[in-house]
Formats: C-alpha cells, sequence, structure tokens
C-alpha cells in the first residue's frame, strides 16, 4: 500500500472515525482503524473504518494512490499522530507488517494487526429519505439533552425517532423532563412511516458531525422490534451505522397537556442569566422557585437557614399567579434548547408539569419544539 493525502483530510477524516473505537475493546482488533487504499472500483479514494460491534462509522476521501491495499492499525494511536502532523502532504506506505507515515521530516512506524481477523461491518440499509443537515443536527441536540444517563433502564437512554410521510418526530425523557421536535424531512416515499429507538449520544454525536455536507441520508432496517435493528447515517463521504435499542418507549404525548391556566413570557437571555445567578446559592437537589404575577416574575433559592437568592425580572402572564419551583439544571437545559429569544411557560398547576416553548413564529402555531418539566414540590 503506498498513497499520499494532504495532512488536514487526513486528520480530519481519522479523527472522526476514531469517535467509534470503543474505549474497552472486546476484542483487540477492535481498537484497530481499517485502512483501505483504492482497489475494487475505489481507484483514488481512502476507506477509514472503525466498528464495536453496535455503532460503525466508515470515512471515504480523495487521495493519490500509487499501490492499492488494505492495513489495520491502532486507531487511537493514528488518530494521535495525524492530529500533531506538521502541515506538508502526507505519505502513507507498508513495509511487511508496518506502516510508515512521512510527512515533512517527521516519520512514524506503526505495528499492524490482522487484517483477517477484523469484522465485516454492517451492510448500509436501503436510504428511507434525507434531510438538511445543519436543522437535523441542531433538532437532536435539542432532543438529547432530555435523554437519561442512567444505563440500568436502556430505553430511556434513547431517542424515539418517529418517522410520518414527511414528518420526522424526536422525543426523549428521563421521567422528569420530556422534549420532543418536530421536523420536515423528504422521505424516499410519500408514505413511509417507521419507529426506531436510538442510543442519544450515539445520535447527539453522529448528527454534530454530519453537517459537511448539506443534506444527511436516513436508513433503516428491522424497525420491527426483532432486536436486529439498525439505523443509519450519510452524508459528506461520512457514513455510521448502529443498532437500535429494544423496549417500549413511554407513551410521551399523553404527557403533554391539552390545556393550560396559565401562560408566561420572559425574554430568554435574562431569564438564563437569572436562573444562574439565583441557583448560585441553591444547594444540591433544591429548586429554585419562580412566582409569576402581573408583570413580572421573582426567583428565589436558599431556605431561612441558609445562602438565599431574589431577583425580579420582567415578565408577561396571562391566567392567575403561580408559585412553581424547579430542578435549575433542568431549567437552565431547556431555556438554553428553545433557540428562541422569548421563553413561555405553559401551565397548569404547581404540582403539574409545565411546557418550555420559543415563541412560534406566527400566532396560532405550534411550536415545533416543546420542553416538557415536572416541578419540584414545594413544602410548607
Amino acid at each position: 500500500m503506498k498513497f499520499r493525502i494532504d495532512r488536514d483530510a487526513l486528520a480530519d477524516a481519522v479523527a472522526w472515525t476514531a469517535r467509534t473505537l470503543p474505549v474497552r475493546p472486546p476484542v483487540p482488533v477492535l481498537a484497530g482503524m481499517h485502512i483501505v487504499a483504492g482497489g475494487e472500483g475505489n481507484d483514488d479514494r481512502l476507506k477509514l473504518s472503525a466498528f464495536d460491534y453496535e455503532v460503525s462509522a466508515q470515512v471515504s476521501t480523495e487521495i493519490d494512490v500509487e499501490e492499492a491495499g488494505t492495513a489495520l492499525v491502532s486507531g487511537r494511536l493514528l488518530a494521535e499522530i495525524s492530529r500533531s502532523l506538521p502541515p506538508h502532504p502526507v505519505e502513507v506506505t507498508t513495509d511487511g507488517a508496518k506502516v510508515m507515515l512521512r510527512c515533512g521530516s517527521a516519520k512514524f512506524t506503526l505495528l499492524t494487526m490482522p487484517v483477517e481477523d477484523y469484522p465485516s461491518l454492517p451492510e448500509m440499509p436501503p436510504a428511507a429519505g434525507a434531510v438538511g443537515s445543519d436543522e437535523f443536527a441542531a433538532a437532536v441536540a435539542q432532543v438529547a439533552i432530555a435523554a437519561g444517563k442512567d444505563d440500568t433502564i436502556p430505553m430511556l437512554t434513547g431517542v424515539r425517532v418517529e418517522i410520518e410521510g414527511e414528518t420526522v418526530t424526536l422525543a426523549s425523557t428521563d421521567r422528569y423532563r420530556l422534549a420532543v421536535r418536530e421536523l420536515h424531512w423528504k422521505p424516499e416515499r410519500p408514505d413511509f412511516s417507521a419507529v426506531a429507538l436510538v442510543p442519544a449520544k450515539t445520535l447527539a454525536d453522529t448528527a454534530k458531525s454530519l453537517t459537511a455536507g448539506a443534506e444527511v441520508s436516513m436508513a433503516l432496517a428491522g424497525t420491527g422490534g426483532s432486536g436486529e435493528g439498525m439505523i443509519g447515517f450519510e452524508g459528506g463521504g461520512r457514513r455510521t451505522t448502529s443498532r437500535l435499542l429494544d423496549g417500549d418507549f413511554v407513551k410521551y404525548r399523553s404527557l403533554l397537556p391539552s390545556e393550560y391556566a396559565g401562560l408566561a413570557e420572559v425574554q430568554t437571555a435574562q431569564f438564563i442569566e437569572a436562573v444562574k445567578r439565583v441557583s448560585l446559592v441553591a444547594e444540591r437537589n433544591t429548586p429554585v422557585r419562580l412566582s409569576f404575577s402581573q408583570g413580572e416574575v421573582v426567583l428565589e433559592a436558599g431556605t431561612g437557614d441558609e445562602a438565599q437568592a431574589v431577583e425580579a425580572l420582567e415578565a408577561t402572564l396571562e391566567g392567575e399567579d403561580i408559585d412553581i419551583a424547579f430542578n435549575p439544571g433542568f431549567l437552565l437545559d431547556g431555556l438554553s434548547a428553545i433557540g428562541s429569544d422569548v421563553a413561555r411557560l405553559s401551565f397548569t398547576t404547581p404540582t403539574k408539569p409545565a411546557v418550555l416553548t420559543g415563541k412560534p413564529p406566527q400566532d396560532g402555531e405550534n411550536p415545533n419544539y416543546r420542553y416538557l418539566i415536572m416541578p419540584v414540590r414545594l413544602s410548607g
């Protein structure tokens, strides 16, 4: 194997692929990055792959191939080396059981691993449709914040992806909050419908890293709950697949209130800053209290025996005055995700979930992002 590649192109491709490398590989070869230069109708391209039996990643980039070939080297080491190379073209060659990288006056020699022991990457499922890469990344980020981190309940660590015609709905919950986002996409078939539960961390990392192209192609296989389900994404010369999670997701639509007793609006940036300041005195797991009345909201944290903080902000309120309290971290996550300069909080009672949204582009329209948050019960 012998090829030349631009230093930045190599560093970028290797770094992206290395994200999928397992931290503790179940078998040693999975710590490797699979390199294919040219060959099989792939004459002037380099293919880098990583796989951990759950998630696969493959990137394809242009190179000057002198001699086609395949090798398997330590992925982490290759990532560290390619990140630190000087700004010169890189020449990669194999010599027996070694791979040599030359870049300017720097030269590295890496030991190879047995290529024949490396598992085949899963086939990409058939494409189901495409979505704008930037909008997809933003939508996934809005929803992934509400996914659970506790692996003992795998279902809560996922994002539910529901596809119905031209609408994709993303939803996640950790039982204390729920995030739901709707977006439009271009399905391959107008009547396409599917449901998948994707690990939230994998989906968030993937969506964020596929913004190099204008669109992301989404592919699904075996979403009938057989346990062999898979989702694939492709864009800008990069493709990744992930196994789906098993389990029935909560019936989240029934959690969203159909009507509200009150609605408040506050400037988002000021609200975020005030919550951050007031929550400085909130001990671990103690809430920030919000008292809404006509024209203002008063934020409070701390109790009589401890440090206390109070701050008032301008707010509009429709409905009766209300005192409600939230976990400050959960509230800040929602405020940071709504993507609107005005935060709208809709509530029913101080003990029932409230829904945080941005202000819709036009009155009467439903916002495409909703963040439901459970209040903390106030004592006394």
